[in-house]
């Protein structure tokens, strides 16, 4: 007999407690790191580049030709 605390020790009362936090810190870890790679990927910051050009584009700030030129090396 283990005083009480049964033959898994004295985690055994908060076990399904300590699971349900492991689960949810893995969740998080694996939320931060696709986050992560999504970022880096520069999708985000891609598709803020070619709204500014267009806006710049729409308000006359550039010609066509600085438009098309600008388009061009952000998709490459």
């Amino acid at each position: 007999m283990m005083g009480g605390w049964g033959p898994y020790g004295y985690g055994m009362g908060w076990g399904g407690l300590g699971m349900l936090l492991e689960l949810a810190v893995l969740v998080l870890l694996v939320y931060l790191l696709v986050r992560a790679f999504s970022r880096s990927s520069g999708g985000e910051s891609r598709d803020r580049a070619l709204e500014t050009l267009r806006e710049r584009y729409a308000k006359g700030e550039i010609d066509k030709e600085t438009f098309e030129r600008m388009l061009r090396d952000l998709k490459s």
